[in-house]
């Protein structure tokens, strides 16, 4: 297919120019028609749809998630939020020998949070040395990171930025001194292409909500085999039991990735989510990530020419689709852009671009024709 026709799968672009997917990706009928499939099947079959269809779809969505990361199927557990996701992680862990867990300032705040609430542990804040706030490096990390170090937890993509981290890197670093890595890759699992296995990461968590097109109420966890005996997390549900459809009252681990697991899943967001994977794993990541590519350096280029300055590192191979652009209240200026039919998004001191493969070059330029009005009517107006 084209990506035209690709685009002709979503509807909201028949009236809207969306940049937004680094906040939720867009809506395609075939999601949309998946989720009434899943309402219908309840219609028909009530209760009995979880026999005979729902918990399938549970190891569907599973074996598809790990084709997105280079895991096995084993490694996953699902969740309907990457917050659960690392509150089963953190339970995993006793903290009294290494308290210490390793992240940076620049984590989306509920992974940081995660960390600051937990009792006994330790927060130790890599700093930030890029003049420009894009990442952290390696040698960051390697400076607070010892052997009193848990777990060192990094983003694939930065949500600030766009800044693509290196996750071999990230486990080096942990596994130099005895630790875990943990992986958010909320920003990054569908653009970028990602192998777990190759990388050496321990835990790596993502979702539907942006660039899997599968909506909210879905994320996943991979943690690697290696650990799926050494670790007994403590919050838990009935999904993480080894026979859970024996209701006993002693609690039996599961054997793979399903005991960091907790109850009944979103059905509804099984069905979407599973929907969305069919679409990244049909026209591959690989392509897509070409995709990205060239729309983010075409998007770069319009973005300069208009006398903007996109926050971006000099090798764009290093850079994800999120753009951000520094701008005098950035709220007033999503609102005046989304007056104009153009959906971005905000951060302190930045509007944000997303770029999709459903977006296209047309896109990028009327999309900075939009931002030059609303930044020029700003100026005027103060």
């Amino acid at each position: 297919m084209t990506w035209d026709a690709w685009r002709r799968e979503f509807p909201i672009f028949a009236n809207t120019l969306y940049f937004n997917t680094c906040s939720l990706g867009a809506l395609s009928t075939r999601v949309a028609s998946s989720v009434h499939a899943y309402l219908g099947l309840w219609h028909e079959h009530g209760a009995s749809a979880w026999y005979a269809f729902w918990l399938e779809k549970m190891n569907t969505v599973r074996a598809k998630y790990a084709r997105t990361i280079g895991a096995d199927p084993d490694e996953i557990a699902l969740f309907p939020s990457i917050t659960a996701a690392l509150t089963s992680v953190s339970s995993a862990y006793d903290y009294r020998q290494r308290p210490c867990v390793a992240i940076s300032g620049l984590e989306f705040p509920t992974t940081i949070y995660q960390w600051l609430v937990k009792r006994g542990a330790g927060v130790e804040v890599a700093p930030v040395a890029d003049r420009d706030g894009l990442f952290v490096s390696r040698d960051d990390y390697a400076a607070v990171v010892g052997a009193r170090t848990q777990l060192v937890i990094a983003s694939h993509v930065y949500f600030t930025s766009g800044f693509v981290q290196d996750l071999a890197a990230m486990a080096e670093v942990a596994h130099a001194h005895g630790a875990h890595c943990l992986i958010d890759a909320y920003q990054g699992t569908g653009q970028l292409p990602t192998d777990v296995h190759a990388s050496g990461v321990d835990f790596l968590v993502g979702g539907g909500l942006k660039w899997l097109i599968g909506g909210p109420g879905i994320a996943f966890l991979y943690v690697k085999r290696d650990l799926h005996d050494r670790l007994r997390p403590n919050d838990v549900g009935w999904f993480a039991h080894r026979e859970q459809f024996a209701f006993r009252r002693e609690f039996d681990y599961a054997s793979d990735a399903r005991r960091f697991e907790g109850g009944t899943p979103s059905v509804a967001a099984l069905y979407a989510q599973d929907a969305g994977l069919d679409i990244v794993l049909e026209i591959g990541i690989e392509k897509l990530r070409t995709r990205q590519l060239e729309l983010v350096a075409d998007l770069v280029e319009r973005l300069r020419t208009a006398g903007l300055a996109p926050r971006v590192p000099r090798d764009l191979d290093r850079h994800a689709g999120i753009v951000t652009v520094p701008v005098g209240d950035p709220p007033a200026v999503v609102a005046a852009m989304r007056r104009q039919g153009v959906v971005i998004d905000s951060r302190p001191g930045v509007v944000r671009f997303s770029p999709y493969f459903y977006n296209s070059i047309d896109d990028n330029r009327a999309v900075c024709e939009a931002l030059g009005r609303v930044v020029t009517a700003g100026a005027r107006a103060g």
